[in-house]
């Protein structure tokens, strides 16, 4: 006769046993303990084609982009980016007016295509079509500030001051901004950088962000602006005239670069 003793201590480890074969067969069989793989998202076209333009593989970028539906206007505008950082104005241009006529209310497009002009010295024209763009989208700073330097070419300082504040009022980052590769393009080129900076510095002054209207009478001051009785005299500098580093930069030479 088995002693209860006996058939106790058999009983717990038929028991651990069990427990330990249940436990090597967790460890073994990995699918008990991790979930199931979540399947890869897979990237648009358009998706794909931002990361070329992120990595200025223009051409390549085209090619992705085409990939999406014909009918998509953001895609077409799109393209005509990329062939604009590859000063494929025909092209680009081109790409715009497809875009424009898939989407009368698109903006971007409209002001890329003003960009277009402005690059062949077309001012009249690329003035329309900023203040097309403006109907459509009233609040965009880049698109003011696109206006402001057609004036600016012109030579309309005003109107071009008028701007550049309108801008400012909208986006206080507005001209600090350098990226390209988004769907809105931003005039930079200026012929004449002295002047171009003064204005700039006027605009920050005005509104009352004087760090920065230093930074751009310096730059004015470096670019050769030679009128330097304006930063005394304008309203726009009264509250910088008392501080150390406008004084400096009145009464030093900085080197023309």
């Amino acid at each position: 006769m088995v002693s209860l003793a006996f058939a106790l201590s058999l009983t717990a480890f038929s028991t651990a046993a069990f427990s330990l074969a249940t436990d090597n067969q967790n460890f073994f069989d990995t699918s008990a303990v991790r979930p199931a793989p979540s399947p890869v998202r897979q990237l648009t076209p358009e998706q794909r084609g931002d990361i070329l333009m992120a990595t200025k593989h223009y051409r390549e970028a085209v090619d992705v982009y085409r990939e999406g539906p014909a009918s998509s206007a953001v895609l077409h505008n799109k393209v005509g980016i990329a062939y604009h950082q590859m000063l494929n104005m025909q092209s680009a241009r081109k790409e715009y007016e497809t875009a424009m006529k898939l989407d009368h209310n698109y903006s971007e497009a409209v002001n890329n295509l003003g960009t277009i002009y402005y690059s062949q010295k077309s001012y009249r024209h690329c003035i329309r079509l900023y203040k097309q763009a403006l109907k459509i989208a009233p609040k965009s700073a880049s698109i003011y500030s696109n206006l402001g330097t057609a004036y600016f070419a012109r030579k309309d300082y005003k109107s071009a001051t008028v701007n550049y504040q309108r801008a400012l009022e909208l986006d206080s980052e507005v001209f600090e901004h350098h990226s390209q590769y988004g769907s809105l393009l931003q005039e930079r080129s200026v012929t004449e950088r002295a002047k171009f900076h003064y204005y700039m510095a006027k605009t920050y002054a005005q509104a009352g962000q004087g760090e920065r209207a230093l930074l751009y009478i310096r730059k004015a001051l470096e670019e050769g602006f030679t009128e330097r009785k304006k930063f005394l005299e304008d309203a726009e500098f009264a509250f910088l005239r008392e501080l150390p580093e406008f004084q400096q930069l009145i009464a030093s030479e900085p080197r023309v670069l």
